[in-house]
């Protein structure tokens, strides 16, 4: 689900989170927060969404092993 809501920031650099997506994505006070900036903008999620969304990205891999392979690659 992808919606739009149009932020303003304060003098002081702050944004506030309309209450709608708060809500939506179930952030409360003290909820920390991510920003990531890419080349075509800025994704906003909380330390654990983006926790989830990296351990669903290793599915499936074995980054030790990956490792292992690719010294002996280098040490050969």
């Amino acid at each position: 689900m992808s919606r739009t809501h149009t932020l303003v920031m304060g003098s002081r650099g702050r944004l506030v989170i309309p209450a709608e997506v708060r809500s939506g994505m179930h952030w409360h006070p003290g909820t920390r927060l991510i920003a990531v900036q890419t080349e075509t903008g800025v994704n906003l999620m909380s330390v654990d969404q983006a926790q989830d969304m990296i351990a669903e990205q290793l599915i499936g891999h074995d980054l030790v092993a990956e490792l292992i392979a690719d010294r002996r690659a280098t040490a050969e």
